[in-house]
């Protein structure tokens, strides 16, 4: 007997995602392989921990988890003479495959007790190649499957997914650490790498696997692109921006719960659960947003960012604290969704992997000199004061971008009325 779906289900937006014939043998992949992402950050730190000399422990965590960032934006140029060409699911398939086995390399080793630091630090940056093209193609399929109108429930459902990811993947790491060691984590990442490069193959027909965007093109045609378009390079700063203006705030909150509200750890956990927790239903709601102007809307998530943020910066109970953070996590929540739409909007289908992998690896650096400059920061201004900077960074980067859309909305007005007069007088 065939269950129906309740009316409400079927009424969403996100119905539409679900049903589709192929996508929907290749989310569940999708959801089992951002549960493993959500793993790695724990796993990476802490096997550096463990098999680091203890004299230089923070040097070689800080390395791993820079080669798990850096590589992918590396890859995106250096990569794109022989990727151009290559389909969503091509992309997102073989950055899948080679995580996979760079992970079961290094579960292996480091089961056996023959993985040494450098070697470590070597193949974490090898797994991260292809990072920024397997984020490209997988919008990329979801922009080649669905219709336009439907991008933007496609980019919600994914995003969805990893915000989740954030929530459970620590956990989950941590009991398998607890019980079997930090390389047993690999094991399980690796697994469901493999899962999803295995979709990929085999769930995706090949016909939908075959290229559908032209080869040839030089391997900075993405840069090229979004410098040829001045929407794509506002949006591109304006995401740079919120990231880097951000990445202070990373450094400065543990030492925040430590310094100014003198608490444990498991204080500054809630800090994250609750951004963890808000992000979640941030995304979800995103893809009932199809109404909104998404411009208008990715402003002013940056610009309620840095107001969510201000509470932090001003002195706070931990409770209200908690409660703005994890307000941050709701408003950051539909930010993937809104940029990944507008970047698939504005660019042609023959070139959108070559502009999102550009996108991937050019934000994908915002962050970790964001972090760079909170070190200072929280030297110069304490962990508060940093917060606190930070919130205005924010606030200021969104009235000035959206001070900038409504200027360029009017001078074409001014524009066409100073043609009037010149026609009436001639």
């Amino acid at each position: 007997m065939r269950v129906r779906a309740p009316g409400f289900v079927r009424r969403s937006p996100y119905w539409p995602v679900l049903r589709h014939p192929l996508l929907r043998r290749v989310l569940p992949g999708i959801g089992v392989s951002s549960l493993g992402g959500g793993m790695s950050p724990v796993a990476i730190g802490w096997l550096a921990l463990t098999i680091a000399p203890h004299s230089s422990r923070g040097t070689w965590v800080a390395l791993a988890v820079a080669a798990n960032l850096l590589p992918g934006a590396v890859g995106a140029i250096a990569l794109g003479r022989w990727l151009n060409g290559r389909s969503g699911p091509q992309l997102a398939g073989w950055d899948a495959l080679l995580r996979a086995v760079v992970f079961l390399v290094i579960a292996v080793l480091g089961i056996t007790g023959t993985l040494n630091i450098g070697l470590y630090v070597a193949l974490i940056a090898i797994s991260a190649v292809l990072q920024a093209w397997g984020k490209a193609g997988r919008y990329t399929m979801l922009s080649e499957l669905l219709p336009k109108e439907q991008h933007l429930a496609g980019n919600s459902l994914v995003n969805v997914m990893l915000e989740l990811s954030t929530i459970f993947g620590p956990l989950l790491a941590a009991l398998i650490i607890a019980r079997s060691g930090p390389a047993w984590v690999f094991v399980a990442v690796a697994g469901t790498y493999g899962l999803l490069a295995a979709t990929y193959g085999f769930a995706v027909p090949p016909e939908a696997r075959r290229a559908v965007v032209r080869g040839g093109a030089s391997r900075s045609a993405g840069l090229r692109a979004i410098a040829g378009d001045r929407a794509l390079i506002g949006l591109l700063l304006l995401t740079f921006g919120f990231f880097a203006m951000y990445g202070p705030a990373t450094v400065a909150i543990p030492l925040y719960v430590v310094n100014e509200l003198h608490a444990s750890a498991a204080t500054l956990a809630g800090f994250y659960t609750a951004f963890g927790i808000g992000a979640v239903v941030g995304a979800f709601v995103s893809g009932h947003l199809q109404r909104w102007p998404l411009l208008g809307t990715t402003i002013g998530v940056v610009l309620c960012f840095g107001l969510a943020l201000l509470p932090l910066g001003i002195g706070v109970p931990t409770v209200v604290a908690w409660t703005a953070f994890g307000l941050c996590g709701a408003i950051w929540g539909p930010f993937p969704t809104t940029t990944t739409t507008l970047f698939q909007r504005s660019t042609p289908a023959d070139i959108l992997p070559q502009v999102l992998a550009a996108r991937t690896a050019l934000t994908g650096l915002a962050v970790p000199l964001g972090a760079t400059l909170g070190a200072p920061m929280v030297a110069v201004l304490g962990a508060r004061g940093t917060l606190l900077t930070s919130s205005l960074a924010l606030i200021a980067l969104g009235v000035v971008a959206a001070a900038c859309v409504l200027l360029s909305r009017a001078r074409p007005a001014e524009t066409d009325q100073e043609e009037l007069v010149m026609e009436g007088k001639r």
